[in-house]
């Protein structure tokens, strides 16, 4: 029985059945003993007569048989048991010895097994000649371990590969410039990891640095991680091509909000330096930032950032890509934390939900505003004048920048689009679009009627600066003037 504990599974249950079949061949053994013993006795003058002769040569003969069988059975299992060990590619990371109770340092036996992981199993490569993995994992077998340095994977480069099941910790003496798990192959250019998958993992930053890096790498997966106590970026990206980051926590200090120690949050819950990578069904529960994005073309869906509050100086989205932002941001909940995008070039939000006077803020660097849609969301404000879409500094070039059919309780509504109407009697009728317009004296299409009853007055567009529309007519009379604007002259 010790023997069989300390096996693992596959070889375990080779020897069990080994075992069990010695026992089996035991048995018909001394079956066949007593069957020529009997014979023995029951010959007249100690001979052995022809009946007992044929039991016992029937009873060696179905030995023989028996022997033959179970040695081909035995010797197919072991063939069997070989083969699925030989081609199996999941690595224990507790085989390594590593210490699944976190009590001593598990980095070298983690990343040995990561190195066996990578040895290859054929010559098939993937995008660019990276090595292709067959599937292999490293799997963490549900503990926790405690890591005094970061897990690298070889600069060799490789896809088809996983990560799973478990949990990292910063020791104390973990440097505060690294990541807990680090995607990242040195200086040199181009791919080197493709299809990476990073799941189900609880990192544990202790404060001394980050939790995941990925640095030029292709199709990488980040899914249901909770990643907590970082000291910079919970999950940071540069370079590469179509990081996905789904299902995941992440929160410098753990809360659920109200926090006493809000003020002073500080690091960022996702760093999106590159392109094409997409951030879906995220929170960020306390950070400075919760996602700092500095490359163009990415989506952001379903995120709900509750870090550091607005009002602490804190920011919830921050676009810090001006004159390209190229970002896509749908369905997210900012509660009590904004989105602010630096010159916003083709940008997109819609379907979001603003608490808290949480809004957008257009910054201007070099003042331009090209392309940009903030439509169809909700915001939900504390009366304190706050305006849903707020200008930081002045913009000299506004083209195709649409702010329209939001709907707000609590704070100012503010668009590029609007209507309104004056009723009089004289020769002048003045609508003001100061309070809604975005954009100060800007005003690029008008369209307006003058309802008169009987009257037939002559009447023109006298003015549109300062945001408000002149109307005159040639004599005095009684009317209503009905005016829609709109800051875009397409």
């Amino acid at each position: 029985m010790e023997l069989l504990l300390g096996l693992t599974g596959g070889k375990r249950g080779l020897l069990a059945l080994l075992l069990i079949l010695g026992a089996l061949l035991h048995l018909l053994l001394a079956l066949a003993g007593g069957a020529e013993a009997w014979g023995h006795h029951g010959a007249v003058g100690g001979a052995v007569g022809v009946p007992e002769r044929r039991y016992r040569d029937l009873a060696a003969g179905r030995m023989a048989s028996v022997r033959s069988s179970f040695g081909a059975a035995a010797a197919a299992s072991a063939r069997r048991g070989l083969a699925t060990a030989s081609a199996s590619r999941v690595y224990h990371v507790t085989d390594y010895g590593a210490d699944p109770t976190g009590a001593t340092d598990a980095t070298a036996a983690i990343k040995k097994a990561i190195a066996d992981a990578f040895s290859l199993p054929s010559n098939a490569t993937m995008t660019g000649g990276i090595p292709d993995l067959g599937g292999a994992e490293v799997h963490l077998d549900g503990g926790t371990y405690l890591v005094n340095g970061p897990l690298t994977l070889p600069a060799s480069g490789g896809g088809n590969f996983k990560i799973h099941s478990g949990s990292l910790r910063a020791s104390a003496e973990f440097p505060t410039d690294r990541y807990l798990i680090e995607l990242s192959a040195g200086s040199s250019s181009g791919y080197h990891y493709e299809f990476v998958t990073l799941r189900d993992l609880m990192l544990d930053c202790s404060y001394r640095g980050g939790g995941v890096t990925v640095v030029d790498s292709l199709r990488t997966s980040i899914d249901n991680l909770y990643v907590t106590h970082f000291g910079t970026d919970g999950i940071a990206v540069r370079g590469g091509h179509e990081t996905y980051i789904r299902n995941t926590f992440l929160g410098q200090h753990m809360t659920a909000g109200t926090d006493p120690g809000e003020r002073s949050f500080t690091g960022t819950g996702i760093r999106l330096d590159g392109n094409d990578n997409s951030v879906s069904d995220v929170v960020v529960f306390s950070a400075g930032t919760g996602i700092m994005v500095t490359g163009g073309a990415n989506t952001i869906s379903g995120v709900h950032c509750y870090n550091k509050a607005a009002g602490f100086g804190g920011t919830g989205i921050y676009l810090k890509v001006p004159g390209l932002t190229q970002t896509w941001l749908t369905n997210c909940y900012m509660d009590y934390t904004s989105i602010v995008a630096e010159d916003p070039v083709l940008l997109h939000v819609s379907g979001s939900f603003f608490l808290g006077d949480a809004n957008v803020v257009l910054k201007a660097v070099n003042g331009v505003a090209r392309g940009v849609q903030i439509t169809g969301n909700l915001f939900n404000g504390r009366g304190k004048g706050v305006d849903i879409v707020q200008l930081d500094g002045a913009f000299k070039t506004v083209e195709q920048v649409y702010v329209q059919q939001n709907s707000a309780m609590g704070m100012n509504v503010k668009a590029t689009a609007a209507r309104g109407s004056v009723d009089g009697n004289g020769t002048s009728w003045t609508v003001d679009f100061a309070s809604v317009l975005l954009f100060p004296d800007r005003i690029g299409h008008v369209q307006y009627s003058l309802v008169s009853g009987d009257e037939f007055p002559g009447h023109t567009l006298r003015n549109v600066s300062g945001n408000q529309v002149v109307v005159a007519t040639d004599k005095a009379v009684s009317a209503t003037v009905h005016v829609l604007v709109d800051q875009n002259s397409n």
